[in-house]
């Protein structure tokens, strides 16, 4: 008879500080399900309401007036996510030169810039939003300064990570030949690292069109502000014309992006 204390246990026995652990990570989780006010009961009672609402949404309103209407919106919504994503990339990467490692500042800088960049990430868009509507007032332009500041915060960080990514093998050539760090970074760190700053871009844009289409709902411009008056006015088939709008325009976006990475990663290839 094999004794079954000589097998292999699947799953080793925690220590005295793994198990302390795993006790605490079970309390963040039951503490956070408190404070979200997760209710199984409403979760339960909640598909009447939901068909509820779907039925006096459907079918969208697809009245001439009302497309063009929306349609001019969201003509303007991706007129903000464009402009502010083109003005976030652009200032994106001098900002990522100087949060790059060892490229052309020091230590200090770098962590001074890093900092500053997790910072515009850690501030929802939506709260930049809100921002630039006190500094420029209601409108497109507010819009488009919070996609371009969210932008920044994305793309800097990314792009300096592509930079310390590349191979270094050019860089080094050329400093053993002295070139300083300003003409190693332009003639081999940035040529290296094009390819992953396009993809870069490109998530950013699909980013940019997804964030646009809500910052309507404080006054920053956009289809965002038709989503909320058609909610505000129990007008449900308005509000889910918008819905389908914004789906159908965020996924031909990202299929478009999608698209472009994969002809930039063939090309490099």
């Amino acid at each position: 008879m094999t004794d079954i204390s000589s097998f292999p246990r699947r799953v080793e026995r925690p220590s005295a500080l793994a198990f302390l652990g795993y006790v605490l990570a079970i309390a963040i989780v039951v503490w956070a399900f408190q404070g979200a006010g997760f209710s199984l009961d409403k979760v339960l009672t909640s598909p009447p309401r939901f068909a509820d609402f779907m039925s006096r949404a459907f079918p969208p309103n697809l009245e001439p007036d009302v497309l063009a209407r929306l349609g001019r919106k969201m003509v303007e919504t991706l007129q903000i996510a464009f402009a502010g994503a083109v003005l976030g990339v652009v200032l994106s990467l001098p900002v990522a030169l100087l949060a790059a490692r060892g490229l052309i500042a020091g230590p200090w800088i770098n962590g001074i810039v890093r900092n500053i960049l997790g910072f515009i990430r850690a501030v929802p868009d939506i709260a930049w939003a809100l921002v630039f509507v006190v500094a420029v007032g209601l409108g497109p332009f507010a819009g488009t300064l919070a996609i371009m500041i969210d932008t920044v915060g994305f793309c800097g960080r990314f792009f300096a990570d592509d930079m310390e990514a590349v191979d270094k093998g050019s860089a080094e050539a050329l400093t053993a030949t002295g070139a300083r760090r300003l003409d190693v970074t332009a003639c081999a760190t940035l040529p290296a690292a094009a390819p992953a700053f396009v993809s870069t871009a490109l998530y950013a844009l699909e980013k940019a069109v997804r964030s646009s289409t809500i910052l309507g709902l404080v006054g920053a411009g956009g289809i965002g502000i038709e989503l909320k008056v058609g909610f505000d006015l129990f007008d449900y088939p308005t509000a889910m014309t918008v819905i389908l709008m914004i789906a159908v325009v965020v996924i031909a976006i990202e299929a478009l992006s999608t698209w472009a990475r994969k002809i930039i990663i063939g090309e490099q290839r």
